[in-house]
């Protein structure tokens, strides 16, 4: 039968190459730009040979030490995560290097060079160094796909967790990516017990890793992986250009698009960690200078040490952003003593995001800031973030964290005035609550912090694409499960002021605001929680099922620019001719939620009952 050709995402691709590798058991916390991987797994599970476990982990620690069992079992299986999510699965992952597997595993970490959507520009390969933990880069959608058998035989022939490290462009571009039959492995789960391995305790950690590090050396040496010389023709003796990852890809077009191709060595790392000892002699021998271009970090050029180096290391080539043609046009320019590029034109990120017309969240910002205009507001990672916008987020730093820095902040000023502190109002998604806000929502009561925690629950991970949430009772795969309600956790966590409230009644919300911060204040009170609780309308049941009104902004309007400013839904806006707001009736969706916005009561809303 002849193989099918599909256009995929790189993501997709990826998707499609866990299955034809015969994995098993799939878990992922959704983070742009790995998001779609797991998605597309549940959607082509049908193809798949073997019983296929797929799921959306609490967060990336639980989703790495799911799939990793699975490997002790024999099976195949892969954790998927974001780079930032390598952080959260540090501890399973830094020790699994040591004990290794027995099915092949590969944790597929996505990072985002620029970034695009990240809080910082980390590089997988570099954590991969440091834990010790072969690493893989392609420079294609096609190639992503192409490396996970390769990654997964590796993985089971020296029973050694591997990484596979897509990047932005890797995954959210698009390929024409061929098929290939799927595996049929036909394991059987078989845990092998040895408390000496998968329970080592110090004594036995210098042994195993003697063994790891052996068997570094041997994976490097591995055919497959050496880096893929394309000769040159001589007329640049002695110059080696390397390159690994999209860059490699860029590379390529751009020797091409100059008519330089096959004229001087290019080598392409899709193994950056560990090079091999002999490929890295070959160099310092062979060539008086090489370029080096990889993202993000130096990655490849420490390991090369080579004296005629001409990378980031040495100062050549920038060291923060992603490697654009751009950039690698420059670059080549002044290694080669080329012509230099024309400048290219100034990069524009445009109109800074928004919330959504209607979103539930801008309605529970605006009753938080009008509540407490001197309270200071730690947020969190997600679409909420947006809230800075609205002058209601004064703080992000990483999944969890803001309940801990709420609670840091009290401590902090409750130090210096006792009772007299200002009020701290934590926001946070259902998502990230289930995350990594529990542990801290705990921390704080037990340190008695007198803060309020509101729960932005919108029903969704909406910032990745709408991926279920525990208390929605759904799987990855649609399938039916136990939901995990919210407000029991809360109140097991040792919460005793807990009330909920939709968002969109801006009165009622900020009575129960008010009500929370009478409770932090009270000698006997402590952590407060609001969960603010209207679904999220990208969701289009959720439109469906709330009433919707025509708007409009009357003559009274006084040009305040509240509704802009402060309220900010994209639907409004001003005409800077006549100073007065105007509503857009292509964006806006008829929530109300501006209503009591207006001072003068000039935006007006008539039900039409509910939307068809």
């Amino acid at each position: 039968m002849e193989q099918q050709v599909e256009l995929l995402m790189g993501n997709e691709a990826m998707a499609c190459g866990l299955i034809e590798s015969g994995c098993q058991v799939v878990a992922a916390y959704p983070g742009t730009p790995s998001t779609e991987i797991l998605q597309a797994v549940a959607d082509r599970r049908a193809t798949a040979e073997e019983p296929l476990h797929i799921e959306w982990s609490v967060n990336e620690k639980v989703a790495f030490e799911v799939a990793l069992a699975a490997s002790y079992t024999g099976k195949r299986s892969a954790a998927i995560m974001k780079q930032v999510g390598l952080n959260v699965a540090a501890d399973p992952f830094m020790r699994s290097a040591y004990l290794g597997v027995q099915g092949g595993f590969v944790t597929i970490v996505a990072d985002d060079p620029g970034p695009h959507s990240s809080q910082n520009e980390q590089d997988t390969r570099l954590f991969c160094l440091q834990g010790r933990v072969p690493v893989f880069d392609p420079a294609s959608p096609a190639e992503a796909k192409a490396l996970l058998p390769l990654a997964f035989e590796l993985s089971e022939k020296y029973e050694m967790l591997t990484v596979l490290r897509p990047a932005t462009r890797i995954c959210h571009s698009r390929q024409n990516v061929r098929l290939q039959l799927v595996q049929q492995l036909q394991r059987s789960a078989n845990f092998k017990k040895d408390p000496n391995r998968w329970g080592a305790t110090p004594a036995f950690l210098p042994a195993l890793h003697r063994k790891l590090n052996d068997n570094l050396v041997a994976f490097a040496a591995e055919p497959a992986v050496q880096p893929r010389l394309t000769q040159g023709d001589g007329s640049h003796a002695r110059l080696a250009l390397v390159a690994s990852g999209i860059v490699y890809g860029h590379l390529v077009d751009l020797l091409a698009e100059l008519g330089l191709t096959d004229t001087v060595d290019l080598y392409q790392v899709v193994l950056p960690y560990p090079l091999n000892s002999a490929w890295i002699d070959t160099m310092r021998a062979d060539y008086d200078r090489v370029m080096i271009l990889e993202e993000t970090y130096p990655v490849i050029e420490m390991q090369l040490a080579h004296g005629g180096a001409f990378g980031k290391q040495s100062g050549d080539i920038v060291k923060e952003g992603e490697l654009t043609p751009d950039v690698v046009h420059e670059a080549l320019a002044r290694f080669l003593d080329l012509d230099a590029p024309a400048p290219a034109p100034a990069n524009s990120r445009g109109q800074r995001p928004s919330l959504c017309p209607g979103c539930p969240h801008r309605s529970a910002f605006y009753s938080i800031k009008k509540t407490f205009p001197k309270g200071i507001f730690p947020s969190d990672i997600g679409c909420y973030t947006l809230g800075i916008n609205l002058k209601a987020v004064d703080t992000v730093h990483c999944m969890g964290a803001c309940i801990s820095q709420g609670a840091g902040f009290y401590q902090s000023y409750a130090q210096d005035s006792g009772d007299d502190f200002p009020t701290v109002v934590v926001t946070i998604g259902d998502s990230t609550f289930f995350h990594s806000g529990i542990p801290a929502l705990i921390n704080a009561v037990i340190q008695k912090a007198r803060i309020i925690v509101v729960i932005l629950d919108n029903g969704t991970t909406a910032m990745t694409g709408g991926q279920p949430v525990p208390h929605l009772g759904r799987t990855a795969t649609g399938a039916a499960t136990r939901a995990i309600a919210i407000e029991p956790l809360v109140r097991a966590s040792g919460v005793e002021f807990v009330a909920c409230c939709d968002p969109y009644d801006s009165d009622a919300l900020e009575a129960v605001l008010k009500k929370a911060d009478s409770h932090i204040r009270d000698p006997q009170g402590g952590v407060a929680v609001v969960i603010s609780r209207h679904g999220c309308l990208m969701d289009r049941e959720v439109v469906k099922s709330q009433p919707r009104y025509a708007m409009e902004i009357t003559p009274d309007c006084i040009g305040c620019r509240r509704c802009v400013d402060a309220f900010e839904c994209p639907a409004l806006s001003m005409d800077e001719a006549t100073k007065v707001a105007v509503l857009d009736p292509d964006r806006c969706i008829g929530c109300g939620t501006c209503i009591p916005v207006c001072p003068v009561h000039a935006i007006k809303g008539t039900s039409e009952g509910e939307l068809s």
